[in-house]
């Protein structure tokens, strides 16, 4: 399939992508929900209002009404979306007015978050890395807490604190507690990035509802990048015994534009085997996970060029997303359209492979060299951390683009 919008070769954003977010061009104060092709972006609300897209999901600033409507909703808009700027058809190939209120140069637009996010959990669900985690504060023989490989573990974040990507970060306050000292409260020294995928949730649900493993992808509208900021020291004083708190609250980042189960189905493929087998409403019969690669760098200030500090890839992930979701609602916890769901840190088996700098590190006793000369044990100042994710064969690029965000110092 061609488009008649030119893309460029290697792009994220071929016609087979079509991802969706919400942009508020250069000049203008009103966002309003766009696709991206290419080096541009197609205004969803323009091609209602022209009558080429038969729909009233876009008129708003916000994807929830989209996300709301169901998986056959999306298809169907999906399906007319790549009609519509196909090299083939002239409705908008050959209408420059039309062109001209409707499609904008990526870079002359920003982008906002995609949905109001009235909830965000945060799963755990790499094996590798729990493993890690377990080894490095526990006991490197029974790394993993006895739950782990019975379900998906999780926590409720804070939704609030969810920003888009490029939204610059203050190095948090909290309370920390070195080895036999008393506690004090200050910046934390020990910031962090967690490499990670999240979803958005679809349909609503009623509370007492279970969604199922089978129906799950029903409910599931697309994928973004997440980097799920972490305070080491402050989080390891204060989860017990309820989990993280101001170690993780002070700031989630994820990438803009999401991406379709429809428009990574050709890159689906099998997790990692579970044993013991998952009880019965956590089952899954096919593969459930995608190999999306995904890679972070990190720039120091005033640098020249960016380190790559890690390579991992989605299919690492134990447990799946129709899996967290089933475990999610079953005990009957409603979902709405808009909610994000985080997969936890992305590690995969080999240390250039580890979704996080206290894993790549190892907890500061092995510090990362950058090509400006100086090292990094934890997340400096000043640093920008730069997360990016593809699918890529048979000469098909499906792109997530980047989720960016700079460090600022504590005030």
């Amino acid at each position: 399939m061609k488009s008649f919008i030119d893309v460029p070769a290697g792009s994220d954003f071929p016609i087979q992508n079509l991802p969706y977010g919400v942009f508020i061009p250069n000049g203008s104060d009103r966002a309003r929900p766009g696709t991206a092709i290419g080096d541009w972006v197609l205004d969803l609300n323009e091609m209602e209002k022209s009558g080429l897209l038969r729909t009233s999901f876009f008129s708003g600033s916000t994807l929830n009404p989209f996300m709301a409507a169901g998986r056959s909703a999306w298809t169907m808009v999906r399906k007319t979306l790549q009609h519509i700027l196909s090299a083939e058809c002239p409705d908008l190939r050959d209408d420059m007015d039309l062109r001209s209120l409707a499609l904008f140069p990526r870079d002359a637009v920003s982008m906002v978050l995609p949905a109001q996010i009235g909830d965000y959990t945060d799963f755990y669900s790499s094996r590798e890395h729990a493993t890690n985690v377990g080894s490095l504060f526990r006991d490197p023989d029974n790394a993993l807490l006895p739950n782990w490989l019975h379900l998906p573990v999780g926590y409720h974040g804070r939704a609030s604190s969810i920003v888009p990507s490029g939204t610059e970060i203050k190095r948090p306050f909290g309370q920390t507690k070195a080895d036999n000292a008393d506690p004090v409260y200050g910046s934390s020294r020990l910031l962090d990035f967690e490499l990670e995928v999240g979803f958005f949730t679809g349909p609503a649900t009623e509370l007492g509802e279970r969604i199922t493993v089978e129906n799950a992808a029903d409910h599931i509208f697309g994928f973004v990048l997440v980097n799920d900021w972490s305070a080491r020291d402050i989080q390891k004083w204060e989860y017990v015994p309820l989990g993280p708190f101001l170690g993780k609250n002070f700031a989630t980042s994820i990438s803009p534009w999401i991406v379709t189960l429809d428009a990574l189905e050709p890159f689906r493929c099998a997790g990692p085997a579970q044993d013991p087998k998952p009880l019965p409403y956590l089952e899954t019969k096919g593969d459930f996970s995608f190999d999306i690669d995904l890679q972070v760098a990190i720039r120091a200030d005033q640098a020249p060029q960016e380190d790559v500090v890690c390579r991992s890839n989605f299919k690492y992930l134990y447990w799946n997303i129709c899996q967290q979701l089933a475990h999610h609602t079953s005990g009957g916890c409603n979902i709405n359209p808009g909610d994000l769901m985080a997969s936890g840190t992305i590690s995969g088996p080999e240390k250039g492979s580890f979704g996080s700098m206290l894993e790549i590190t190892w907890r500061g006793t092995n510090p990362v060299k950058m090509s400006d000369g100086t090292e990094r044990k934890f997340i400096a100042d000043g640093d920008t951390v730069v997360m990016r994710g593809a699918a890529e064969k048979d000469g098909l690029r499906i792109g997530f683009g980047e989720v960016v965000g700079r460090i600022l110092p504590a005030s």
